[in-house]
């Protein structure tokens, strides 16, 4: 067995974490000509960003990646969105990139970056408010499906899944951050904007159904009303027990049937999502309380938090034969738990970024170390790369969404560096973040078109340019 201190020297973070085993020099083109559409092709434009793309541009001395962050940072607007006026109301349909739905997720974190430039620009401002009240709409359609169409007439192709499908749905891939997202992204509208008008009667039955759906999967008195089974053939798509998982101990988490991945869960009790849920749950409490006064639902909203953060803290603490301490991703309540980490946001390296606690929390920084280590099955390496995959896509594809988290939730510079590097080296030519990518062979990689990764790399350089600029200033 390894122990603690080997264990750290094994892992990502130990001293060889920085020296990949050949060199990350792997230029496909130096004209770094913009693979932007052309003007009169967006789909949305927003001063506010086009001048922030120019500022930043600017401030990256490394002339591929600022080309990059220049093709990434504005992809969602230049691509992705339908901006439209109904019902008195602004409504945006946010599309995933290659795939022509709105996840809840994707589109939360597509537009997340763009937050901050909203006081500057109104009609940015509005397309934001346009994007909370589309998916108010869908969460008030169904707050289980994942993803949605604009148009109720489409066909899903999972249209024969074993579930309650509704016009108007992709899919209904019960996952509780894509509730999360939501919440998420109206909290944080209000705080840098302060306008509440988006708050209005749907906002708040949308709030409500929330709450009521994360109780309902608590399942304490039955297993509710979802169940999701389909015939594939994928076993990451359905789940056991006819639909409803694997059997828990009702100890307060909620279920989740599926990961941000889109993954089947293999113990219901998915531990970074139900961290979600205890700092969106806080976020909408102080919503009620701050803007309707209403103390009485803000309750409802801060005791869930509660009760859910103490299970976690009692049940999904254990002990890794390596690692020491930490949060496992899943867990039954039986004393079952899953040691493993996934690329895809919410995980448990994303944990600090999500708010639930800090950086420096002791139970958080050993996780971290497993997360980026051998220890986690699905952490990979080899010529090019090295980080954290997932069972998604399968071994030896890693995920650029890993290696920007990873240097989001860091403040060694030598390691933001390293992710750099590493991003600015695998992007197969293309000036774009992709899904996934071959750790030996960057140019075998999945989702040419994946929005969320380009504006989230987009929002790793906007974060380096406000708290670490003197990164930027150096080439790579």
């Amino acid at each position: 067995m390894i122990n603690r201190r080997n264990f750290i020297k094994k892992s990502s973070l130990g001293f060889g974490f920085f020296a990949l085993p050949t060199s990350l020099k792997f230029v496909y083109r130096d004209d770094y000509i913009s693979k932007r559409p052309n003007v009169n092709q967006r789909k949305f434009t927003s001063q506010a960003v086009e001048n922030i793309v120019k500022i930043v541009k600017k401030s990256i001395a490394d002339e591929e990646l600022a080309w990059m962050f220049e093709n990434c940072f504005p992809n969602t607007l230049d691509t992705t969105v339908n901006f439209y006026h109904k019902n008195n109301k602004f409504y945006t349909y946010v599309i995933t990139g290659d795939i022509d739905a709105m996840w809840l997720r994707d589109s939360s974190a597509q537009i997340f970056p763009y937050l901050n430039l909203a006081n500057e620009d109104e009609k940015l401002k509005n397309l934001i408010k346009g994007v909370i009240n589309k998916q108010v709409e869908c969460v008030l359609l169904d707050p289980y499906a994942n993803a949605f169409f604009d148009d109720p007439n489409k066909i899903s192709e999972w249209k024969n899944d074993n579930t309650e499908m509704k016009p108007g749905i992709h899919e209904r891939k019960w996952e509780i951050d894509s509730l999360c997202y939501v919440m998420r992204l109206s909290y944080n509208y209000w705080k840098i904007t302060g306008d509440s008008s988006v708050f209005d009667t749907d906002w708040r039955k949308a709030m409500h159904l929330i709450l009521q759906t994360f109780k309902e999967q608590q399942r304490k008195d039955s297993k509710g009303p979802y169940k999701f089974q389909r015939a594939n053939g994928n076993p990451l798509d359905t789940q056991f027990g006819e639909g409803f998982g694997n059997p828990t101990k009702k100890i307060g988490l909620i279920h989740s049937m599926f990961r941000p991945s889109d993954d089947a869960t293999f113990y219901p009790f998915l531990i970074s999502s139900n961290m979600f849920a205890v700092v969106s749950l806080r976020q909408i409490a102080e919503i009620f309380s701050k803007v309707f006064k209403d103390e009485n639902s803000s309750v409802q909203y801060k005791n869930l938090a509660k009760e859910v953060d103490e299970a976690i803290q009692k049940y999904a603490i254990l002990n890794h034969p390596e690692a020491g301490k930490i949060y496992a991703l899943e867990i039954d309540g039986f004393g079952n738990a899953l040691f493993m980490d996934d690329a895809n946001v919410p995980n448990l390296l994303s944990i600090p970024y999500l708010g639930y606690v800090s950086k420096e929390d002791e139970i958080y920084k050993n996780t971290r170390k497993f997360s980026l280590s051998n220890a986690n099955p699905w952490f990979s390496s080899g010529k090019f790369a090295k980080g954290i995959g997932g069972p998604h896509i399968g071994e030896h594809k890693i995920w650029p969404l890993g290696l920007i988290m990873q240097a989001l939730t860091t403040d060694n510079e030598e390691e933001i560096i390293y992710c750099l590097k590493t991003l600015k080296a695998t992007h197969a030519g293309t000036g774009f973040i992709h899904e996934s990518f071959d750790v030996d062979n960057p140019k075998d990689y999945t989702r040419s078109w994946f929005a969320w990764a380009n504006t989230l790399f987009g929002e790793l350089i906007l974060h380096l340019y406000k708290t670490k600029p003197e990164i930027l200033k150096r080439k790579f």
